[in-house]
């Protein structure tokens, strides 16, 4: 294995994580593995493109030379960006499936039991056949979540790169607050968003800002279409900064007033009390679905009118579009018996769907599991911002008459 100049992670770190893979392997009798998967890929080798939507694989043996099989234009991004020195490109007018197929037979592993992911997004299911038939002298095995059993719980290293992601989220969400106002549209606060996320020093996330006023906050994942801001209303915001992939997240919710309606205080309320909970009972073993019924008991007890809709949280990390979550890996939701470690990372959600009927608003965090509790990644406060509306000017006396009236305008 060799190190590169301009890696995420040292040396050891991909040691670390290539070792672990091969435990897993062994414990589920595994030959190699064909990892197909854009995060798993990156998680293992700091491999990353935006041509993920072709076929894509590192082949990772239990024993021998872990290579790559990629298109043809991606394989400078191999010999750039990772520690893998082989390759076998194919050309676009070339086989994929064949070339990962005669990739086998070259290094010795034509009768051996692979797994592959199967539920990988960009592994689909006529190129998941052509392997199963072409692949006639040794097994195939489902061996999903092999790599993400590393992946779920982040090492300092990778602490210390999502903090690095922190602040461009930090940043990002600070301009959108203060661009927010009455008159602004979307775009322009998407567009605040956006460049403040970059000057420092984000990278291009999974996903761009989420960006909705007024009514066009019941609309789930929506973000900017043009539309301006309107006296009396509210914004909901949602930023995923990104650094090397890794991702933080955070909500937060300005509202065009100079006073918070009754509903829109106990939102907010249950909201802050809904994380501050969470965070004094979060700690090594509490468990996702105590986790999850913290925050929901919390959020539905409000006198909001709205609820809590969807999962209270998500493990966060590596993401490549179309999302900037690990929730697929593991999510705070009701019946799920994992137990939280040091070292998870997760977008805590508490926010509340359809405030008197016709709201959005959020107040979120992304923390990271300690050895006794859980650090935020985030200083910024945990509260709706209010944006007074603008006075309108005082009227003029109006000039009298000779007998005291006013005259008429």
């Amino acid at each position: 294995m060799r190190q590169r100049d301009d890696m995420t992670f040292p040396h050891e770190e991909y040691v670390r994580r290539l070792e672990g893979l091969r435990e897993r392997m062994k414990d589920r009798r595994l030959d190699a593995v064909v990892i197909s998967d854009p995060e798993n890929i990156m998680y293992m080798t700091d491999y990353q493109t935006t041509g993920y939507s072709f076929f894509q694989a590192l082949v990772v043996p239990q024993n021998g030379d872990c290579y790559m099989v990629t298109r043809k234009m991606e394989e400078s991004n191999v010999h750039a960006r990772t520690w893998v020195d082989k390759t076998r490109p194919f050309a676009d007018n070339g086989d994929a499936i064949q070339t990962l197929i005669e990739s086998f037979r070259e290094f010795g592993l034509n009768n051996c039991t692979i797994g592959y992911e199967r539920n990988s997004y960009f592994l689909p299911a006529y190129q998941q056949d052509r392997i199963h038939s072409a692949y006639t002298k040794g097994r195939l095995i489902d061996c999903f979540g092999i790599v993400e059993e590393g992946r779920m719980v982040k090492s300092k290293p990778e602490i210390e790169i999502m903090k690095k992601a922190a602040r461009a989220t930090q940043a990002g969400m600070k301009a959108g607050i203060e661009v927010a106002k009455p008159g602004v549209t979307e775009n322009e606060i998407g567009a605040a968003i956006s460049a403040a996320m970059f000057e420092a020093g984000g990278e291009p996330p999974a996903v761009m800002p989420y960006v909705t006023s007024g009514p066009r906050s019941m609309i789930g994942h929506a973000t900017w279409e043009g539309r301006t801001v309107q006296e009396g209303e509210h914004v909901f915001l949602e930023v995923g900064g990104c650094y090397r992939r890794y991702h933080t997240a955070m909500m937060r919710t300005v509202v065009m007033q100079d006073e918070l309606s009754s509903s829109m205080k106990s939102a907010e309320r249950q909201m802050q009390k809904a994380l501050k909970e969470l965070r004094e009972a979060v700690q090594p073993g509490l468990t996702v679905s105590d986790a999850d019924k913290i925050v929901r008991d919390i959020v539905n007890d409000g006198q909001h009118g709205g609820s809590l809709i969807t999962r209270s949280g998500y493990s966060i990390g590596i993401a490549f579009p179309p999302s900037w979550d690990e929730g697929y890996i593991l999510s705070l939701m009701q019946g799920d018996p994992q137990i939280l470690k040091e070292g998870m990372t997760f977008h805590v959600i508490p926010w509340v769907w359809g405030v008197d009927g016709d709201k959005t608003v959020g107040i979120s965090d992304t923390f990271h599991v300690t050895e006794d509790g859980c650090e935020s990644f985030f200083d910024l406060p945990e509260e709706f911002t209010l944006k007074a509306p603008a006075k309108a000017p005082a009227s003029k006396p109006k000039p009298e008459t000779k007998n005291g009236r006013a005259a008429a305008q």
